[in-house]
């Protein structure tokens, strides 16, 4: 029994779910180092929360910035996904 629809081939694109840790791994990494010299803060310091919220913005942007032009040049780096494309069926093809 032949199925109703073969499989003509596969569509890889990145696997986004798979790189959400390393997306979080890079962005702490990031906030880290531009973080590093801070004095210590009061944690009733409403200035200072709204300086790490900034850095933290920044981190995710640049981790962003880092993973898109990775992508982009050597895609192969990452994990990806394999989904299947259908070939048409006889009477969906037409005449």
């Amino acid at each position: 029994m032949s199925p109703e629809r073969e499989i003509g081939g596969f569509l890889q694109s990145p696997d986004w779910p798979k790189m959400g840790p390393s997306m979080l791994i890079a962005s702490c990494l990031i906030l880290a180092v531009r973080t590093a010299k801070w004095a210590p803060r009061e944690s009733g310091d409403t200035t200072s929360d709204r300086e790490l919220e900034v850095e933290v913005d920044n981190a995710l942007v640049l981790a962003n910035r880092v993973f898109g032009a990775l992508l982009a040049r050597h895609e192969s780096l990452f994990p990806h996904t394999r989904e299947p494309w259908f070939q048409p069926k006889d009477e969906d093809v037409p005449k």
